[in-house]
């Protein structure tokens, strides 16, 4: 019962930060079934979030002809169990009567490594007149930003670690410390609020934090790269 309550209150907390995001942004399965899509996504087709949960994404969007051979890609590295971002070129109709518009749709599978199929991130980049990326309403350390960006990319706890130069332990204990900070259930969820945050730029890849800390460790923008983290946890805590 008490999981079951921090689950609903996790759930309320991302759904109030979600909805004030700029960007439009769904979740959905590996089939496509939108689970959650904030205001800004919902307003693309004229609707409210409440009557787009439950219909398929491929029914909102249509793909462009170019589109077929990446949705294809994507399918197949759902099917392996592979991370990577897709670039879907789609036109939809904004409203029931409003003009056709197109873009990209940026689809991330998120979630912890395991046996079945992960969510899906979906991230709307409109042609004209694209949405500026948010500002971070949230602050994390270097050391934090590069661990979130490189979990998003899929990276095991080691390579993490390897990349950042902590022990497994060390990447353990402060993704511990951003899922309590966050109030969230596991790393699905956490990579999920770095996008919503503005933790993690949704138009990038590999996954970065807007100050150009990407996956692979490198700091840009005059910003430096250290070998020892000053942000590893007390000996006695790992």
């Amino acid at each position: 019962m008490a999981d079951d309550e921090g689950y609903v209150a996790w759930r309320n907390h991302f759904l109030v930060l979600l909805d004030r995001i700029p960007t439009p942004i769904a979740v959905c399965r590996a089939d496509g079934e939108i689970t959650v899509a904030n205001p800004a996504m919902a307003a693309e087709w004229g609707l409210v979030p409440g009557q787009v949960r439950g219909r398929n994404l491929l029914d909102l969007f249509r793909p462009s002809s170019s589109a077929s051979a990446q949705l294809g890609r994507l399918a197949e590295a759902l099917r392996l169990g592979r991370r990577s971002r897709y670039t879907i070129d789609v036109r939809w109709l904004q409203g029931a009567a409003g003009a056709e518009r197109e873009g990209e749709l940026l689809v991330d599978p998120v979630g912890d490594p395991g046996p079945g199929y992960p969510m899906l991130l979906a991230v709307l980049r409109v042609r004209e007149g694209a949405v500026a990326p948010p500002r971070p309403s949230a602050e994390v350390s270097a050391v934090e930003g590069r661990i979130l960006a490189l979990v998003a990319s899929g990276a095991t706890t080691a390579a993490v670690g390897k990349a950042v130069g902590l022990t497994v332990d060390g990447v353990n204990y402060h993704l511990a410390r951003l899922t309590r900070r966050w109030r969230v259930p596991n790393r699905t969820a956490l990579v999920a609020k770095a996008y919503v945050l503005g933790v993690l730029s949704p138009g990038q890849w590999p996954p970065a934090a807007p100050d150009g800390r990407e996956a692979g460790g490198q700091v840009e923008r005059g910003g430096c790269r250290n070998t020892q983290s000053p942000h590893s946890p007390p000996e006695g805590t790992r």
